[in-house]
């Protein structure tokens, strides 16, 4: 094989650099498509029979690259399984849940919006857990992401002071939060996990880690039979039911983790972090353009503040070193 010369390895660096960020925007903008399904979804099944379904889908979907790396579980040391099994269970499984109830019982685009503030949770995370250190603007920010966070979350905020009811904070609020700690949880877990095991292996890992937790919290709830994993919703409609979850566990789900993770490796993180905006971008324009949840003039407003804001966390930690958080979504 021909050897490269300089200037066709600074080419291909530079191409390189050039697609891997727009390879994140894709990943991420195709996360963004997963309201499409589960909120459908939420018409024929439980949301919990919903997340088991998507992990049994994305594991036979996952299977040829486990097989492929099966020889290095027996070199995995015993921190990086706790991490592993974390992310597991906080990420893929018990997060993933809130998240589906949160988009059954709140507004949809409420829900996709909150959850931008994941990275502030994980950057907190992360200064509690490994001792990364926080920029100097970090809490200014953080404080302002949240502080846009409750205004995006109420209706009418007007209101709070009378009532939290009144003032439009409900259920699927509470659940859009609670995703967002554990997935931010999930994130900090995640860069344990890479830093022992290979990608691959661990995106497999997860996912069968995932599905253990789903089959065991479907048992302990008694769900884990014909009637509750194939409802009478579903049985009526069995084909809208079988191409949604294989939409939901393909094109939202498998697919663009190979395609994100693929541009992170080519992208430096602070720059990624830019391109996952994408994420949100998608999952309104489905949410308010497809299942009209709109937004009203000061939600809207808060909405940019707190990605905005949320922009700039990111932006400040990238200042204070290497990029010092591997990113795993859930």
């Amino acid at each position: 094989m021909r050897a490269l010369d300089p200037f066709e390895m600074q080419d291909r660096a530079t191409r390189r650099a050039t697609y891997g960020p727009w390879l994140v925007g894709l990943g991420a903008a195709l996360w963004g498509t997963e309201s499409a399904w589960r909120i459908p979804l939420n018409a024929l099944f439980d949301a919990s029979v919903i997340v088991f379904w998507e992990h049994v889908l994305i594991l036979i979907m996952f299977a040829p690259l486990l097989v492929s790396r099966l020889d290095e579980i027996r070199k995995i040391q015993a921190r990086t399984w706790g991490y592993l099994l974390f992310s597991g269970f906080a990420g893929s499984a018990v997060g993933t849940i809130f998240f589906t109830l949160a988009l059954k019982y709140g507004n949809p685009t409420v829900v996709n919006v909150i959850l931008n503030i994941q990275p502030v949770i994980s950057t907190m995370a992360a200064f509690l857990i490994f001792g990364d250190r926080l920029g100097r603007r970090f809490f200014v920010y953080a404080g302002i992401a949240i502080l846009a966070g409750v205004f995006v979350s109420v209706t009418h905020p007007a209101l709070i002071g009378v009532s939290f009811e009144r003032a439009g904070l409900n259920r699927g609020t509470g659940f859009a939060l609670i995703c967002a700690f554990f997935w931010g949880l999930s994130t900090v877990a995640g860069r344990g996990v890479m830093i022992g095991m290979s990608l691959r292996l661990a995106s497999s890992l997860r996912i069968v880690v995932g599905l253990t937790c789903m089959t065991l919290i479907l048992l302990a709830y008694g769900k884990l039979h014909g009637a509750a994993l194939w409802p009478a919703a579903a049985q009526a409609h069995p084909a809208k039911a079988i191409v949604l979850l294989v939409l939901l566990a393909s094109v939202s789900g498998g697919i663009p983790l190979l395609i994100y993770f693929e541009g992170l490796h080519l992208t430096r993180a602070s720059t990624a972090g830019y391109f996952e905006m994408m994420q949100t971008l998608a999952a309104v324009c489905i949410t308010w353009g497809f299942f009209h949840a709109s937004l009203h003039p000061h939600q809207v407003i808060a909405a940019i503040i707190l990605i905005a804001a949320v922009a700039m966390v990111h932006h400040v930690q990238q200042q204070i070193g290497p990029d010092n958080l591997e990113r795993t979504r859930r």
